[in-house]
């Protein structure tokens, strides 16, 4: 008998489905299901799959999961997961490549909008009854650096387009991409990024991009710039955003992740009025289970047969 357990700190509902839709296809799998990882204990160690994403994970799941042979992200990003100390070098690790693209995106474009138009402003003016005229600055002609070029950067960059923006890419490997005027190596970011009115994070985590937006970068870009971070928080010095928020050389920012998640009460970037606070929220869209269903459906049946080698979207670590 195969167990797997679901590890969601999501609405009951949605864990809901994952189970649901895994256990019609496969009725003779065991499927337990959790909301937090301090809940495993009664389950983990007869776990042979865990499906979670990275930053709901503890290292404590890892060292519990003696009979652990393949994890399933339910993102693209595998921090929180592979740099666990005690994940084994055996174990197989698959995540969700290609599928962020279309609630990314939207998601990327809809900060920029709340940014340029100020629509903090406009609901903390609601909430007092005030009435308050302001111009809102266009994205029109504006230019627009995306740093990360993969599925999503591909999405965003045609909407970005339709909306007249120049739309410039920064990424480790300097190549042409439809949709983007112009196309920087990561080792030029200070020089690109002079230009940008809008900075859109979408990179993954590695040790070479932990903190790699920085005060050095903040310092180079446009006075009233934004920066939008829909990547992972450790990419981006916060203490340097702080700061650079409070001397008003950036015009503001808009932040779905951080360096620590869920993202303390008491942290200063709560309090900034010219900061958008989502929770984790860029690819969490009424059809995601949608998209992830099929990706976990066919490598479950190939890790069945064991078949690993030529299960989807293999992690390299």
């Amino acid at each position: 008998m195969t167990n797997v357990i679901i590890l969601l700190a999501m609405p009951e509902n949605v864990r809901k489905q994952y189970k649901d839709g895994i256990q019609a296809k496969f009725p003779d799998v065991t499927i337990n299901v959790v909301d937090n990882h301090a809940k495993v204990d009664p389950y983990i160690g007869e776990a042979d799959v865990l499906i979670t994403f990275g930053p709901m994970m503890s290292d404590q799941v890892l060292a519990k999961a003696t009979r652990l042979k393949w994890i399933q992200a339910l993102g693209t990003g595998v921090d929180g997961i592979t740099d666990q100390a005690s994940l084994r070098k055996e174990v197989v690790v698959t995540n969700l490549h290609g599928i962020h693209g279309p609630p990314v995106s939207e998601a990327a474009f809809m900060s920029m909008l709340a940014l340029s138009r100020q629509l903090p402003r406009t609901v903390r003016n609601q909430g007092k009854h005030n009435w308050e005229r302001f111009p809102a600055r266009l994205l029109h002609d504006k230019t627009v650096g995306i740093f990360g070029i993969g599925v999503i950067a591909e999405e965003l960059a045609p909407k970005c387009k339709a909306f007249g923006m120049k739309v410039v890419g920064i990424s480790s490997a300097q190549r042409d991409v439809p949709g983007f005027d112009r196309m920087y190596a990561r080792s030029q970011l200070l020089d690109a990024v002079r230009d940008f009115d809008s900075l859109v994070l979408l990179t993954p985590l590695t040790p070479e991009t932990r903190n790699i937006v920085d005060a050095k970068v903040f310092a180079a870009m446009k006075p009233g710039a934004y920066l939008v971070n829909l990547a992972r928080g450790g990419g981006v010095d916060e203490a340097a955003l702080i700061g650079v928020l409070n001397s008003k050389h950036l015009a503001g920012a808009a932040l779905d992740v951080f360096a620590k998640e869920p993202l303390p009460a008491d942290h200063p970037l709560c309090d900034m009025e010219d900061v958008i606070i989502t929770t984790h929220q860029g690819g969490f869209c009424d059809v995601y289970v949608n998209f992830a269903l099929p990706v976990i459906e066919e490598n479950l049946r190939k890790f069945l047969a064991g078949d690993t080698a030529s299960m989807i979207n293999l992690v390299k670590r």
